[in-house]
């Protein structure tokens, strides 16, 4: 019985110890990225320049996005989780392109193989579904972090 109990107990901490090793790896430390273009997010459209996303809360689902250099420039967004294919090696913001049109799709921390997915905003929604009448796919654009 006390084999059982000590067996149970280390389980549960080895459990504990690799929940909060994953957990530690979402993103708790800003991200930083220069954006070379103008994007929406939310349907707020910011300048290109450099920017920072952060987590609002212990949640990485609510996460606030900001221009390094005018604080103005930010917005607070949710998203929700997206399983990556491989474990990326860096930091990375995804857009969806229409054209001269940039969209934030998806948040991707460096180690985590979730990514964190943004739903599409009614005016992406709208040019996606003029594209498609051309059968024309919307681009993917990936920036790096710095």
């Amino acid at each position: 019985m006390k084999r059982l109990i000590g067996f149970i107990a280390t389980g549960s901490l080895l459990t504990l110890l690799l929940i909060g090793s994953a957990y530690a790896q979402l993103p708790g430390i800003p991200i930083r990225v220069q954006i070379p273009f103008d994007f929406t997010v939310r349907g707020k459209t910011l300048p290109a320049g450099e920017y920072e996303v952060t987590r609002i809360n212990d949640e990485p689902e609510g996460l606030l996005i900001r221009n390094i250099h005018d604080k103005r420039d930010d917005v607070v967004f949710t998203t929700e989780p997206k399983g990556e294919q491989r474990i990326p090696r860096n930091n990375m913001l995804v857009f969806n392109r229409y054209g001269d049109s940039y969209f934030l799709s998806e948040v991707v921390t460096a180690g985590v193989q979730t990514g964190q997915e943004l739903n599409p905003s009614h005016a992406e929604r709208a040019l996606r579904r003029e594209l498609a009448k051309n059968e024309v796919q919307p681009q993917t654009v990936t920036v790096a972090s710095n």
